[in-house]
């Protein structure tokens, strides 16, 4: 399914997507990064394809961490909001992430749903030795939130929390 260039009604028992702008996504990594320093500058950064990428470099350059890696870890099944979700995250050529043995990584994401991709992600990374491994998340949907801890506790920094479908400037579907 191709994203429509025009974002579908809302339906009405859901809120309105959230649209974020370039702005938003500048201001949230630098508040992330700013929780990151607090806690110690990570050795090396790890994005989840696909939209964790974008925040994942961003933060890199704004902690001056040129360690940048990625893993391909998905549950939505095609494009466009409220998009159908997998019951597990899918994993994809975990080995791009390389020897993190004593290491300190940061997992980024630009979106924690259900939280599960994250967790998935973050016991994978673990299972490679690294010393420590903190998660950061630009923006929680915690309508679809179904993790035990609050977002809160669950993740280590997060910009947002928000109670709808958020949609991010790389993804093409822009407000009309």
């Amino acid at each position: 399914m191709t994203p429509s260039p025009r974002p579908p009604a809302p339906h009405a028992d859901r809120p309105a997507p959230l649209y974020l702008t370039w702005n938003d996504i500048g201001a949230a990594t630098q508040a992330l990064a700013k929780q990151v320093t607090a806690d110690g500058v990570p050795q090396a950064v790890v994005g989840i394809v696909r939209g964790g990428m974008v925040p994942a470099v961003w933060l890199a350059h704004r902690l001056k961490i040129r360690d940048v890696r990625t893993i391909e870890v998905t549950r939505t099944t095609e494009e466009g909001i409220n998009a159908t979700k997998t019951p597990l995250p899918t994993v994809r050529n975990p080995a791009s992430l390389g020897d993190l043995t004593d290491l300190d990584v940061l997992l980024v994401d630009d979106i924690a749903g259900s939280g599960a991709t994250l967790a998935h992600t973050a016991d994978l990374l673990r299972d490679l030795g690294p010393v420590r491994v903190r998660t950061a998340v630009l923006a929680v949907n915690r309508a679809n939130w179904a993790r035990e801890a609050d977002p809160e506790r669950a993740i280590d920094y997060l910009a947002s929390l928000n109670d709808t479908w958020i949609v991010f400037p790389w993804e093409g579907q822009h407000e009309h």
